[in-house]
């Protein structure tokens, strides 16, 4: 049986309606302006330092963030805090590191800006493989959240739910590129901002508006452990899990594929690293609310009603919503997040089919120039193509927490994007080859540890023991893949590319 709220009925959809339309007639508002191929994949690099950094922040705080954090929280406690202090720990290094440089080499995908000025079939191959390897899965956690929030508030079957969010995204990215995407990841920024400081307030003011109380409160329901399962079983917070984790949300920021394209966006490095910064600020601001809403989840509707709902914890929000305020606040949040999984998805499809069309089809198989036409015209099949991938690997992690989705995810971006990107912004000699020794081993490595680790041995294929120990790999896949870069660089005695 399909779940849905109790306060779902005519107010609630009339919400989700209005919030949803004005999403949409944003993005069609948006693909009226997008003409050529540059124009779908970077916005015409006309998007300003504030509008960039909600884009931005819009972005990265997708369902499996936002909801999963706010879930983990609910469910784990101070536990579940681990995952926002290490998503935010990666925005300085953004700021600081890559905004300005990769801006300046004027590219939007990894493989333009990995050994930028050494153009090779390699390299462009295995920047496909980085982007991909982080994207899908990533993909999956948008889409399974997607889904969810459908399912809850409409009281769809699942798959039908899943199906109903895929089409969506796929409108959405068809009609605009990147500038309808920008557009309604800035709306949705916002729009999530009010939601999310609302719903905080309501659930402060049932204590007094004393967060003391609201943090007794959550202790007396049982958060960070109530449920009877240890951490582990839903974060993998324990031990050196928590060390590998800590690092692949941390490093795995500045290597988001989408994170990298929206800095092609602004017209100066000066602009992306002001971007950045404001992005650091919005996010920040916008976890300590999704923590809070974990908290007050906890204390106001219960670890057990919560994991009820959903196992993974990832409905901890409108349900919270529904107990402070009803069916119109339980309509206007699930239409937030059902805008958030569709900024995003648009986001990382977009990204995705970049790589498919500019560095797959038209850099390593044809390999020769095209009209902006053929561009948006493949452009958009890889889009459809990744969409439908990502959906139906959807369908095998129903009720999976979303945040431990998105950390898989950082694991592969921190493991083989992040060591190239820094490795090519900070060492002239970096050339080819050691970008394509550090991407495919980063994630190679990553991907078979996982496949190894609990995660997948334990958890999904119900075997006795894992392989390898860890829930996320990182702490052993960076390492490799800075030894592969370096080693192949210095092994093929790369010259410098500044020269």
């Amino acid at each position: 049986m399909p779940l849905a709220l109790a306060s779902s009925g005519p107010t609630t959809a009339v919400a989700f309606a209005a919030v949803t339309s004005l999403v949409a007639a944003i993005a069609v508002a948006g693909a009226r302006r997008t003409q050529t191929a540059d124009c779908y994949y970077t916005a015409g690099r006309s998007v300003g330092a504030f509008r960039n950094g909600l884009a931005l922040a819009g972005d990265y705080l997708g369902a499996g963030t936002f909801l999963g954090l706010a879930g983990l929280v609910a469910l784990q406690g101070f536990d579940g805090v681990v995952y926002a202090v290490g998503l935010l720990a990666g925005w300085p290094i953004v700021l600081h590191v890559f905004a300005g440089p990769v801006r300046a080499l004027g590219r939007y995908t990894l493989a333009d800006v990995a050994a930028a000025g050494d153009e090779r079939i390699a390299t462009r191959a295995a920047g496909a493989v980085g982007t991909l390897a982080v994207v899908v899965p990533y993909l999956v956690a948008q889409l399974v959240g997607g889904a969810l929030v459908v399912s809850l508030v409409v009281g769809l079957p699942y798959r039908a739910a899943l199906a109903l969010v895929t089409v969506a995204m796929v409108g959405l990215l068809v009609l605009g590129g990147m500038r309808a995407v920008t557009l309604v990841q800035v709306v949705k920024a916002l729009l999530l901002l009010v939601a999310a400081a609302l719903l905080v307030g309501l659930a402060v003011a049932r204590f007094g508006f004393d967060p003391l109380a609201l943090l007794s409160g959550a202790a007396a329901r049982g958060g960070g452990g109530g449920t009877g399962r240890h951490a582990s079983e839903i974060a993998g917070l324990d031990g050196w899990n928590g060390v590998s984790i800590g690092l692949a949300l941390m490093f795995g920021t500045a290597g988001l594929p989408q994170v990298l394209m929206r800095f092609s966006t602004v017209p100066t490095p000066r602009t992306a690293r002001a971007s950045a910064g404001w992005a650091t600020l919005l996010v920040g601001f916008l976890f300590a609310l999704a923590c809070t809403i974990g908290f007050s989840a906890t204390a106001l509707v219960g670890p057990r009603s919560i994991e009820a709902a959903d196992r993974g914890g990832n409905l901890a929000m409108p349900l919270l919503a529904e107990r402070v305020g009803g069916a119109p606040l339980t309509g206007v949040v699930a239409a937030i997040a059902f805008a958030t999984v569709l900024a995003v998805v648009a986001g990382l499809t977009l990204a995705g089919a970049a790589t498919l069309s500019h560095d797959l089809w038209f850099g390593v198989v044809r390999r020769r120039p095209a009209s902006s036409r053929a561009q948006l015209r493949i452009a958009r099949l890889a889009a459809v193509a990744l969409s439908a991938a990502a959906a139906a690997i959807a369908v095998a992690f129903e009720g999976r927490n979303l945040a431990f989705l998105v950390g898989l995810a950082f694991a592969i971006a921190a493991s083989a994007n992040f060591p190239a990107l820094l490795l090519t912004i900070c060492w002239p000699r970096f050339g080819s080859a050691g970008a394509s020794a550090t991407i495919l081993t980063g994630a190679t490595s990553a991907l078979v540890l996982i496949v190894l680790s609990p995660t997948v041995l334990v958890d999904a294929l119900g075997h006795d023991g894992a392989v390898f120990p860890l829930a996320s790999p990182a702490i052993v896949s960076m390492p490799l893949a800075f030894a592969a870069g370096i080693a192949a660089t210095v092994l093929t005695r790369g010259g410098d590319r500044r020269a």
